[in-house]
This record gives structure tokens, C-alpha cells and sequence, in this order.
């Protein structure tokens, strides 16, 4: 009689398991920021996962269309940001860390919503692997936290340069911890413009 093997689950096995768990989305306070844990295969020689798949998300309702991935390298203490496009031409974006670690922000920059001008950051690194999802209507920033930081990002629409709109990153009404001293901002960045002064281009 041929025994039945008993112990560790076969590498079939575990990928089998794995393609059956889906990625985690998570909700935030601010309504449409939405943080995405994808799953990760794991064994002896390192990881694998899909840091994309769009029917996956579509099956959790994420329907969201990329077409242009970015990518940044920065040294600790920069700053981006605060930055977004204005309509037609505004973004969603999708953010994750392949080496180092930030703190992501974004900024409700929606007339009528009951969180305007209300900031949500959270810690993206190479490590915990999870992803920022922004939609329209949030100017995004980050500072990074460790030297040699790699950051990729897919946008919905392609860049469009007169479209361009940025927030100063350190305005007092917006009061957000950046986590770093002597930040490093381009200066592009450091003549954003104040938030009580800003008329947003758009609405709820």
C-alpha cells in the first residue's frame, strides 16, 4: 500500500494556497484612500507576489485604470510633494516603496467633503509591502526615511505639465509631521501655495 506523505505542503501545494488568498483592502478615515496589502509567497529563497492585478481588484471594487508608472530614488529627509493635476487630466495613484521607506500623505482637496483639507500619512516600506491607493481629488506628498529610498507609482492619466498644481508642503493650517529634520525640497516645491488660499478644482 502506498502511504500517504505526511509534513510540509509541496511547493504545488503552497502556490495553489496562495493564488487563493486575496490581496487585503483596507479603508482609512478619509473616504476613498484605501490601503492595499497584496499577499505574499513566501519560502526559503524570498518572496514573490503581484504587486498588481487589476481583475483582483476590480472583483473588490477598484476599478481604477493605470496608464503610466512612475518611479522616484531619493536620499532621508526629502520632501515631495504636496502635488496633483488638475481635471481633466487629474490623477489616481497607486503608491508602494520597492527599497527603503517613506511616509505617505495625502490631502482631501474635494470641495463638499466633510474631510477637506484633512491629511492621512502612513508608513510605506520595502518591508510591510503595502500600498496607498489615492484617487482623484487628494494632493499627494512624501518624506523619505531612509537613504537610497525607492518609490513606484502608477498614475491614471499621463502627465501633464500645465496641469500641474502644488500645495506647500508645510503650511501651517495643514499641520502635517513629516518625521524628518532639515527636510530637503526642491524649489519648485517650496513656492506651493498656502491652503487658505487655495481654490480647489475639485468637487465631491
Amino acid at each position: 500500500m502506498r502511504r500517504k506523505r505526511v509534513g510540509q505542503p509541496t511547493e504545488e501545494q503552497k502556490l495553489k494556497s496562495w493564488k487563493t488568498k486575496p490581496m487585503k483592502i483596507q479603508k482609512t478615515p478619509i473616504e476613498g484612500l484605501l490601503i492595499i496589502q497584496p499577499t505574499l509567497f513566501c519560502d526559503e529563497r524570498g518572496y514573490f507576489f503581484e504587486s498588481y492585478n487589476k481583475k483582483t481588484l476590480e472583483k473588490q471594487g477598484i476599478s481604477t485604470t493605470f496608464v503610466q508608472d512612475n518611479q522616484s530614488y531619493s536620499q532621508k529627509g526629502v520632501i515631495r510633494g504636496l502635488h496633483f493635476q488638475k481635471p481633466p487630466y487629474a490623477q489616481a495613484k497607486l503608491v508602494r516603496v520597492v527599497l527603503g521607506s517613506i511616509w505617505d500623505v495625502a490631502v482631501d482637496i474635494r470641495l463638499g467633503s466633510p474631510t477637506y483639507g484633512t491629511y492621512f500619512a502612513i508608513e510605506l516600506t520595502a518591508e510591510n509591502q503595502l500600498q496607498f491607493l489615492i484617487p482623484e481629488g487628494f494632493a499627494h506628498g512624501f518624506s523619505v526615511l531612509e537613504d537610497n529610498t525607492i518609490v513606484q507609482y502608477k498614475c491614471s492619466r499621463f502627465y501633464h505639465k500645465e496641469s500641474e498644481g502644488t500645495i506647500l508642503f508645510n503650511d501651517p493650517t495643514l499641520a502635517i509631521p513629516w518625521n524628518i529634520n532639515n527636510p530637503i525640497v526642491a524649489e519648485k516645491d517650496l513656492k506651493g501655495e498656502l491652503f487658505p488660499s487655495f481654490i480647489s478644482p475639485f468637487t465631491l
